[in-house]
């Protein structure tokens, strides 16, 4: 589930599970929630992963670029953070 943060603007909240069982349900709410210039996405309340969920923050990364906007990511889970590595894709996915 994908959630804005009224709190801070530009802020969204990814919770839950990030697999391929519902990465086409978070695909699509991407697309209705990121509709800023630019955007943070909280990844601290992700709960599990597997391979989908990195090639789901590059997809975001790639989209935001070909829309000429800025997506960053924040609080990786341990879990996220394994699979980064294991892919060589850290520098892809830094914090910014």
């Amino acid at each position: 589930m994908i959630t804005l943060d009224p709190a801070i603007d530009g802020r969204a909240v990814l919770s839950g599970p990030v697999t391929l069982a519902n990465i086409n349900a978070v695909l699509d709410e991407g697309s209705r929630v990121f509709k800023t210039a630019s955007v943070t996405v909280d990844l601290a309340g992700v709960t599990e992963v597997d391979s989908t969920a990195v090639s789901l923050l590059l997809e975001w990364r790639r989209a935001a670029a070909r829309d000429k906007r800025v997506i960053g990511y924040l609080n990786y889970p341990d879990n996220l953070k394994s699979l980064i590595k294991l892919y060589g894709v850290s520098e892809l996915l830094a914090s910014s």
